[in-house]
């Protein structure tokens, strides 16, 4: 596995995004939020993508000059179409919008519709947290590869759900994550670096775990029986819960924004039609609530708090959510991204497809 300067992968991204026609804007922002997401550690939603992006270009699902619409808007909401286009530049410019107006409403929510995949939805509610407000982010999803609770076929996607909150002294508190046991891009990312599962990721049609890496990833992406666990896998640990917040993920994602639902859209519609993912982003302003500064010093104390709690294992600090992220960061922007040699050969086929130099080299 090879560590690629930050730069690099940049410059990669930028080639061939503007290369399928991307304005230099919205190839900016997408390459700045794929980027970030490597960096944050997240790497089944950063330049991992780009070969699913690909194959979505070449297929005619993505409008790669999209021409933003405001279908409807109050004081505190919108909603806007993406025009079939890639998800991360709608999704900076909607979280923004939601930030401006809970500034002057408290609380505002900017719902997406039309849309496509939008990388790690961390990224967007960073935006608020770096703004000073609170922000939550959640994203209808294209694959279908979550197993509810007692079934033995996949219905729902992974179903994203993203909260960040401002302090002063601390990072902010960052919370993303997948509202099954692990994302379906990680199930790919094991099979790229030849790693087996954890025991409980992925099940087969009869429930039971499956830790080959080949075979988790056909039961994910490709078997229609089979799938991934919801967040806390059986019943009995728990995993109701994480379906259930699937499901609210996706009423507040899809439903709420008019976008598709996978199940039914794989029944209803062509396959070279766009996706139609819909995204929420709800700001809320704290200073509506409390004077100046006074919920980052309550926050502050809550997380020295929680850092400060006994250890169960002395060389183990006591995390709060966003720490493993801010680590990986400064770590990849100092040794550089690490890039599996099938992921490589990927993104080189990617380039070569695209006309633009490969870049990712030592």
């Amino acid at each position: 596995m090879m560590r690629v300067p930050a730069p690099q992968i940049r410059q990669q991204l930028l080639s061939v995004l503007r290369a399928w026609g991307m304005s230099d804007a919205h190839a900016e922002t997408t390459a700045a939020m794929m980027l970030e997401t490597d960096l944050r550690g997240v790497d089944s939603h950063g330049i991992s993508m780009l070969p699913t992006y690909d194959r979505e270009f070449r297929a005619g699902r993505l409008n790669m000059r999209p021409l933003f619409k405001t279908v409807r808007e109050g004081p505190a909401m919108a909603l806007i179409d993406a025009d079939a286009s890639l998800g991360h530049p709608v999704s900076v410019y909607a979280m923004n919008l939601a930030v401006d107006k809970c500034r002057e409403s408290a609380v505002a929510v900017v719902s997406v519709v039309n849309s496509h995949h939008f990388g790690a939805a961390g990224c967007y509610s960073r935006i608020a947290a770096e703004r000073g407000v609170i922000g939550m982010v959640t994203s209808a999803t294209r694959g279908v590869s979550m197993v509810p609770t007692f079934a033995a076929e996949p219905v729902m996607g992974t179903n994203p759900l993203a909260f960040a909150a401002p302090t002063k002294r601390n990072p902010p508190f960052q919370l993303d994550m997948a509202t099954t046991t692990v994302a379906a891009g990680k199930v790919k990312v094991h099979k790229l670096n030849h790693r087996p599962l954890p025991p409980g990721w992925v099940v087969d049609g009869n429930g039971q775990s499956v830790t080959d890496a080949e075979e988790a990833f056909r039961y994910v992406f490709e078997r229609p029986e089979g799938g991934i666990t919801p967040l806390g896998g059986t019943r009995e640990r728990g995993g109701h819960k994480g379906y259930g917040l699937a499901v609210m993920v996706h009423i507040l994602g899809g439903t709420l924004a008019g976008a598709s639902f996978s199940p039914i859209r794989n029944r209803t519609q062509k396959p070279s039609d766009p996706h139609n993912i819909g995204h929420f982003f709800l700001a809320i302003d704290p200073r509506a609530f409390r004077a100046d500064g006074e919920f980052e010093d309550d926050l502050d104390q809550v997380i020295d708090v929680l850092h400060n709690a006994r250890r169960a294992d002395p060389a183990q600090p006591v995390l709060v959510a966003g720490d493993p992220e801010m680590a990986t960061h400064s770590e990849r922007l100092r040794d550089g991204v690490p890039i599996p040699d099938d992921l490589m050969e990927q993104l080189r086929a990617v380039a070569k497809s695209a006309g633009v130099p490969f870049v990712l080299v030592p």
